[in-house]
């Protein structure tokens, strides 16, 4: 029996009777990724959108500090309203998805779990684009101030109201495009390498060593998710960011590619990556903790037989 990402192929067999505490143990392993990494997260959007000829911050270190010295450690976790509030449904539709795609293809290969994988990915694009949209802005306004002067939004969901009311559902989605192919490829990378890292590591549920075992898969499945596509995650950035002082420089994610590498050079891509590859593994770290630490004493003194939190997985933009 291996501790990996493997579902149950029967109708109706264990995995359904688990599936109500695989869901909690997500939720609540998810939200502790969420309160780990989010402080990096708002590094990291600040980096990729800041202007380069005034740069507020000079590095990944510069920012975290100029951020607590000008906005205090609140400034941190602006926005972190958003992640949280579409975390439920972001970890239902992955699990959901990507457990039954598994079943729909009736084998548990390494390109079936890229598959489902990636359709858990674009699938939950459909919350994972506005919720992003939400927490961008949020992280953006009252930039450089220790109490913002004027606020346009007072939290995600009047963020996303406001959004409607002038720009309407295109509005909403700004970015879903990018979005997709940031997701859809990360998530099915995310899935095949801890796939693979569970079966090299031989993750099994009475091994000693089980738990820092999964923590190194989960982690190091983050950090190859996130090198993937984040000249992708860039572009959509970017994009979200568009418009916030009321002038839009981008007609799309093409002439956003183009203008950013004129502008700036290949370099532009790789913008808050230390500060998202810091973040993927700690963020991956608590998400298995929990998730593992909530499955066990919810089911003291059952024997643990398949990993059933396995198929809980963060989603890449929360890695």
């Amino acid at each position: 029996t291996r501790w990996s990402s493997e579902v149950d192929l029967t109708p109706g067999a264990g995995l359904r009777q688990g599936m109500a505490l695989d869901f909690l143990a997500g939720c609540a392993g998810g939200a502790a990724g969420v309160i780990v990494g989010h402080p990096f997260d708002t590094v990291k959007v600040r980096l990729q959108v800041q202007s380069v000829t005034k740069p507020l911050y000079h590095g990944t270190f510069h920012c975290f500090k100029s951020i607590i010295k000008q906005e205090s450690a609140l400034g941190l976790y602006k926005g972190v309203g958003s992640p949280m509030m579409g975390l439920t449904f972001i970890n239902a539709l992955v699990f959901g998805v990507q457990g039954n795609t598994i079943r729909l293809l009736q084998n548990d290969t390494p390109l079936n779990q890229f598959l489902g994988g990636a359709a858990a990915g674009a699938i939950q694009c459909v919350i994972c684009c506005p919720m992003e949209l939400a927490k961008t802005r949020m992280q953006l306004q009252g930039t450089g101030e220790y109490k913002s002067k004027t606020k346009t939004y007072k939290n995600s969901l009047d963020c996303l109201i406001k959004i409607h009311q002038k720009e309407g559902l295109r509005g909403i989605n700004r970015g879903m495009v990018a979005t997709f192919f940031r997701e859809t490829p990360s998530f099915g990378l995310y899935f095949l390498t801890y796939d693979f890292l569970t079966r090299y590591l031989g993750c099994e549920p009475d091994d000693g060593y089980v738990i820092p075992k999964l923590l190194l898969a989960g982690g190091t499945s983050g950090i190859v998710s996130w090198l993937s596509t984040y000249p992708m995650d860039v572009v959509k950035s970017r994009l979200q960011a568009d418009g916030i002082g009321g002038v839009n420089q981008y007609n799309g994610i093409l002439d956003c590619i183009r203008k950013s590498y004129e502008v700036e050079g290949w370099r532009v891509f790789s913008r808050g990556l230390t500060s998202t590859l810091l973040r993927a593994f700690p963020v991956n770290a608590a998400t298995f903790a929990t998730v593992t630490l909530f499955l066990m004493y919810m089911r003291a003194g059952e024997p643990m037989g398949e990993c059933e939190a396995s198929s809980v997985i963060q989603q890449p933009s929360g890695l």
